[in-house]
């Protein structure tokens, strides 16, 4: 049962990531890059749930860490973003709660599979 939670886990962010790539050809370097660094966390986590090794666990430990740095301070950029954007929907102490409680159940399970394929 767990394997099959996370093949679903792993398609759902796969066909998400995809969606992505398709529409941001006019997007912003930040944006491309985050793109770049999801692809690379999903090859991590598809590893992780066909548990067959792609690269060196040296690699996916880099990876990890460079990847769960970059998230943080994308979340909080697109945070930033939004409250220039529209000031009465996400200021405060309210939106940086709503960004960071999202963030860790939207991301919680790629970088946790990530960090036992790493580790």
């Amino acid at each position: 049962m767990e394997q099959t939670l996370w093949f679903i886990y792993a398609a759902l962010l796969g066909t998400t990531t995809i969606g992505f790539l398709i529409h941001s050809r006019h997007a912003d370097f930040p944006i491309k890059f985050d793109l770049a660094v999801s692809i690379v966390t999903w090859i991590g986590l598809f590893g992780f749930v066909t548990n067959n090794q792609i690269l060196d666990p040296l690699v996916w430990k880099i990876v990890f860490f460079g990847a769960l740095l970059w998230d943080i301070l994308f979340a909080f950029k697109l945070k930033n973003k939004f409250e220039a954007q529209e000031p009465e929907a996400a200021t405060g102490v309210a939106g940086t709660l709503f960004m960071a409680i999202s963030t860790i159940i939207l991301l919680g399970p790629l970088y946790y599979g990530l960090f036992q394929y790493a580790f």
